[in-house]
């Protein structure tokens, strides 16, 4: 089931510092359980591509499978999905996973997502959810343009930096914000755009949570987000410290911090 993507592997490239890409690999096993998994998104893919009859796809920097799982409960027999990701850790993970929930029909590869080994003009759709920050983003693009087939479906998960600065981690934690330069602004993703791709709508999403402080802390030193992997162990100590002096100064009940989490999903089309 795993088809290598390339023959000798090599480490990250620069759009995959070695520190992400080492924090990815000691979370791998509890990645799905640190990580809220959004179906939102999910509804938009089935929309644009319910009506093919069969779906050949891939999913680019897949993690460990939770949003591939998704697409396979909506999707179900119409799809056949290469989830690719440039960590092992986490394609081993996928693999359990999917088997596990019974899903074969599925082939799992190790690729960078600047250099996707399939032919030209082979795919209907590329996908890739909370993942293009750790891309280079125009040679990602040009990559999908040249994969996809005219008319296939180009489909980005993210969130703004502008969003990631009003979320709970933004607003409150130390350097949150400031420390994490690699998300892109709308007018960023608008512009940067391969020579047949062509942006068909733009999807917002508000999603309300709750937690306690005790489990934001976890999740603080879990690396809940690999922005955390980029504090010093001395650093995110600090900043934890003071980030639970800032959630008790602004919220009355420590046990139910409530905060709107942001993302946005670019639907975009090959039109050749």
């Amino acid at each position: 089931m795993r088809i290598e993507g390339t023959e000798n592997r090599i480490a990250p490239s620069h759009a995959t510092p070695m520190a992400i890409h080492h924090h990815f690999s000691a979370i791998a096993k509890r990645y799905r359980n640190l990580r809220i998994t959004d179906s939102e998104p999910i509804t938009v893919v089935v929309r644009e591509l319910k009506n093919l009859a069969h779906i050949k796809g891939i999913d680019v920097g897949c993690g460990a499978g939770r949003y591939d799982l998704l697409l396979y409960r909506y999707l179900g027999g119409m799809l056949r999905l290469t989830c690719v990701d440039a960590n092992d850790y986490m394609l081993e993970e996928l693999d359990k996973y999917l088997i596990k929930h019974g899903i074969s029909n599925f082939d799992s590869m190790y690729s960078e997502a600047e250099n996707l080994p399939f032919p030209s003009n082979a795919l209907d759709c590329v996908c890739t959810f909370n993942a293009i920050h750790h891309f280079n983003l125009p040679e990602f693009l040009c990559e999908s343009d040249r994969i996809l087939k005219n008319g296939g479906y180009l489909f980005i998960y993210t969130r703004f930096r502008e969003q990631n600065r009003r979320n709970i981690w933004g607003r409150y934690f130390p350097k949150f914000h400031q420390k994490e330069t690699r998300l892109y602004n709308l007018d960023t993703l608008t512009h940067l755009a391969a020579a047949n791709l062509r942006i068909k709508s733009i999807e917002y999403f508000k999603y309300g949570r709750t937690s306690t402080l005790a489990q934001l802390v976890k999740r603080a030193r879990d690396h809940h987000y690999s922005t955390f992997s980029l504090y010093l162990p001395e650093e995110l100590e600090e900043a934890i410290t003071e980030f639970k002096q800032n959630i008790r100064n602004e919220f009355e009940d420590t046990n139910q911090i409530h905060w709107f989490d942001e993302n946005v999903l670019f639907v975009v089309r090959k039109e050749g």
